[in-house]
């Protein structure tokens, strides 16, 4: 044991090895130091563990390790290569270049984020983003915080702390990563109050369940599931007229936050912002980074008086946006000042606008690169969907490339290698085969993709 205790190199001579050198260069000593002790430490205990020492070039490689998990990248850009076009797991909408150019000139110096040009004095950082809002959605009023739950949260704090809201059982989703109607309501100090069932809500049940406790009568979209058969559920513009009888404030959690529907795309069913807030409903909350195709926001949208009163509430200061994401908002919201920009400046609105033709020329596209590079592969039909948490039941007819071997776990080796790039891909790994759906990859990437599959392919 002492002789392998021996050959455990110490810090000085490892800072003098030439890619630790280059480590410290980068990073700085005092971190590369950092590294050589936990891994030299790591190598002792092994030993001393009655293992022989691991060498040098293993603790160098546990050196490197050590580093990068503290001062690497861990947010990678990636492609996405699945057909899903709003994938939560990806950030969702992806904000494209004509958005990053925007906001270029916002970020790299001061902003008059809180300060009134007019004035001269301080001003409101949603003045920047509220005026374009009001327009696009038709809405008297509107604030933007940091996502479409905390727009929830703060709607219910501000208007049922301590009173009843009203929700049918059927409308208790889970939004993702866990976070549940319920629990966010139950955060907000409001009382829930379930009605109906949970396929079938009358009018009836909600109008029975009003007491003097009640504040808000609340509905959210099932934006990420849907319910079959024999179901019923009543309709905004009943809910208005009973919370305007009653004197109740009507919220609705729209959740996939579609402004209005361009032509010819496959949302005919899916409500649109505008539409909604014209049935007369008081507020109406949605996220900025699904089918608005922006950056991770929460709208609230509505009546002037009550938008005013949550903008003043406590809760508004933890719960605001920064400079980041009024600038890419904004940039975004811009482009639904004109169909043809929509269509070309937001990606997610692109992608879902491509017709078969053009399914076919990127997929074949991408099959003729891969041949080029020796990689077997084959033209399948595909199955592509919108994602992030909207249109459960769409499904949208796509193409893409499979690839083609006999060798026992091809599929799965190159799916994890694929993973570990820098610029990692992801494509579908199902059933033994390895698939890449052309409905969500940008064409400038196409020539990237095909070059690291047939890397990945040849070991």
């Amino acid at each position: 044991m002492k002789e392998e205790l021996k050959k455990i190199p110490g810090v000085d001579k490892l800072l003098n090895e030439a890619e630790i050198k280059k480590l410290k260069d980068k990073f700085g000593e005092e971190l590369v130091k950092f590294a050589i002790r936990e891994a030299v430490e790591t190598e002792r205990e092994s030993v001393l563990a009655g293992k022989e020492f691991s060498g040098l070039e293993a603790v160098l490689k546990k050196t490197k390790s050590i580093v990068s998990s503290i001062a690497g990248s861990s947010l990678k850009p990636m492609v996405n290569a699945t057909g899903i076009v709003l994938h939560t797991n990806l950030a969702r909408a992806p904000l494209g270049e004509y958005v990053q150019q925007e906001m270029q000139n916002i970020l790299s110096g001061y902003s008059n984020l809180e300060f009134n040009l007019t004035t001269g004095k301080r001003g409101q950082r949603n003045s920047h983003i509220s005026e374009l809002i009001k327009f696009v959605t038709g809405a008297e009023d509107a604030v933007v915080v940091n996502n479409n739950a905390a727009a929830v949260l703060l709607c219910l704090k501000t208007f049922a702390e301590g009173g009843e809201a009203i929700i049918s059982r059927g409308e208790l989703i889970e939004i993702g990563g866990s976070f549940r109607i319920p629990d966010i309501m139950q955060a907000s100090g409001a009382i829930m109050v379930e009605v109906g069932t949970t396929n079938r809500t009358r009018l009836s049940d909600y109008e029975n369940a009003i007491t003097k406790n009640t504040k808000v009568i609340l509905k959210a979209h099932k934006s990420n599931y849907f319910i079959g058969g024999f179901t019923e559920e009543v309709e905004n513009e009943e809910l208005v007229k009973l919370a305007k009888k009653h004197k109740l404030i009507f919220i609705y959690d729209m959740g996939s936050g579609l402004l209005r529907k361009p032509a010819g795309l496959p949302l005919e069913k899916e409500p649109d912002v505008r539409s909604t807030l014209k049935a007369g409903i008081d507020l109406v909350t949605f996220s900025g980074d699904k089918l608005l195709g922006g950056p991770q926001a929460g709208i609230i949208a509505g009546r002037g008086k009550y938008v005013s009163k949550i903008a003043k509430a406590p809760m508004m200061r933890a719960l605001r946006v920064g400079k980041m994401t009024i600038a890419a908002l904004s940039a975004v919201i811009k482009c639904y000042l004109k169909d043809e920009d929509l269509l070309s400046k937001i990606p997610i609105f692109e992608m879902l606008n491509r017709g078969e033709n053009e399914l076919k020329r990127l997929v074949q596209k991408l099959s003729d690169v891969l041949e080029k590079n020796d990689v077997a592969n084959e033209i399948v039909t595909s199955k592509a969907q919108v994602g992030g948490g909207t249109l459960p039941d769409l499904v949208i007819d796509s193409l893409a490339v499979k690839l083609v071997s006999y060798e026992k776990g091809f599929a799965k080796r190159v799916f994890d290698e694929l993973l570990k790039l820098d610029r990692p891909i992801l494509g579908i790994l199902r059933e033994g085969n390895l698939l890449f759906d052309v409905q969500s990859i940008f064409e400038k990437d196409i020539e990237y993709v095909a070059t690291e599959i047939a890397k990945a392919v040849k070991g």
